[in-house]
């Protein structure tokens, strides 16, 4: 008995570190109305942003998946509009969720952007 449990928690273990090493995959959807032509990554808070190789995601609902790092659950997504805008997703949580539903752009300021989580530029 002791030597199936010995084995069964080792395999435990080993799923757990497995998982935490595994690549962090997100969808994309976008919903807004202007097509997303470049999609960059950077761990949330951090100022250096990593382009991801994408074809362009048409408005109204197109959608990919975007590897975003190794390690890690939460980063920010910088995302370039064909129209020339960009809308910053701050603190995405890639743990607990596995897709993104990019928003229209709002026709009001920055400020009221931010108030929803999303900066437009």
């Amino acid at each position: 008995m002791t030597l199936i449990r010995t084995a069964l928690i080792a395999a435990l273990l080993s799923a757990a570190t497995a998982q935490a090493g595994e690549a962090r995959y997100l969808s994309l959807i976008n919903r807004a109305h202007d097509s997303v032509v470049a999609v960059a990554v950077a761990p949330a808070g951090g100022t250096t942003f990593e382009p991801r190789p994408i074809d362009t995601l048409a408005g109204g609902g197109d959608a990919t998946t975007v590897r975003l790092a190794d390690t890690g659950c939460r980063f920010d997504l910088r995302l370039q509009f064909r129209n020339g805008r960009t809308a910053l997703y701050r603190d995405v949580d890639a743990c607990t969720g596995d897709a993104l539903v990019i928003a229209p752009l709002p026709r009001r300021t920055a400020t009221h952007a931010a108030d929803r989580g999303v900066a437009d530029r």
